[in-house]
């Protein structure tokens, strides 16, 4: 049930982002028919790649929700790292396309004229309004289901913030006679897109490439083991991260005295209480009577 709610959320994150980058492509259209804003018009390019990262977004939200398969046992989920690697990608690009179009500006001798400077105003307060909704909401996703398409979308169009209020202010300043304004906040936002971009690719490439779930977590179910009730000690603790979801491999040390129905019991109890501390958690538990040592032959 806790799976359903969270891919109904992430849908819902995907969806809502889908509809802003639409509207807002179609409302900064009419803005750059109006002024003729070369600021507007970069804001307008950066919102019609959002509409096609969003899409294919929706599209690997949907594919991580379908639950296991015989050719897919531990589901869907790495399409979640593979969409957001891709964002990373997008944002990095479209991070250096804003910043070479910000230093051609700076550099070009004739800037372009503007008109109808109030008109463009409104829409980019009201891109700004309805970006921040949309921003408040996949934070909230992705807090509640860990996503990190929805993480790296909800940092895509933060950053898409700066370029709207540069837009304003470029605007303005156009009104009052200064053209370039808008490069310098320009080439700031590209920065900043670039950083976050990293920050969520690496997230993503981690998860790909199998490194263990953060040391904090692997430490608490340490602690929830090591005071169990009936579990003497564990080993071979093993943990991976895929998606928004972890898989958890261990050993757990029971009395060999006790019966297979008593230590499945022991066992059962323990991945409930890990799964009620993390529940995003798939928790597999082998079971080892006190005190065995490894066959000779177990070389793993």
């Amino acid at each position: 049930m806790a799976n359903q709610t969270e891919s109904k959320l992430n849908i819902s994150a995907g969806v809502f982002s889908v509809t802003v980058a639409f509207v807002l492509v179609m409302a900064k259209m009419w803005a750059l028919g109006e002024t003729a804003s070369l600021s507007i018009a970069a804001t307008l390019a950066d919102s019609a790649l959002d509409l096609l990262i969003s899409i294919a977004g929706l599209a690997a939200i949907a594919y991580a929700a379908k639950p296991a398969d015989e050719d897919h046992a531990f589901g869907h989920s790495s399409a979640e790292d593979l969409a957001a690697l891709a964002q990373c990608l997008f944002i990095l690009t479209s991070a250096g396309i804003i910043a070479g179009v910000a230093v051609m500006r700076l550099f070009a001798s004739t800037p372009q004229p503007v008109q109808e400077t109030n008109r463009g105003i409104a829409v980019m307060v009201f891109s700004i309004c309805v970006t921040l909704a949309l921003v408040a909401w996949q934070r909230y996703v992705a807090h509640k289901t860990g996503s990190r398409v929805v993480k790296a979308d909800s940092l895509h169009y933060l950053g898409d913030l700066v370029p709207n209020f540069g837009a304003i202010i470029a605007l303005y300043a156009a009104q009052i006679g200064f053209m370039r304004v808008d490069s310098y906040v320009a080439l700031g936002a590209a920065a900043l897109l670039a950083i976050g971009a990293l920050r969520v690719g690496k997230g993503a490439w981690d998860a790909l490439m199998d490194r263990r779930a953060d040391p904090a977590v692997i430490q608490d179910i340490c602690n929830i083991v090591q005071d169990f009730p009936g579990v003497h000690g564990h080993h071979d603790l093993k943990t991976r991260t895929s998606g928004s979801r972890m898989f958890v491999n261990m050993h757990i040390e029971l009395d060999g005295s006790q019966t297979l129905e008593e230590a499945h019991a022991i066992g059962a109890a323990l991945r409930r209480a890990i799964v009620k501390a993390h529940p995003r958690a798939d928790v597999l538990i082998h079971k080892d009577p006190v005190g065995v040592t490894k066959h000779p032959e177990d070389t793993r």
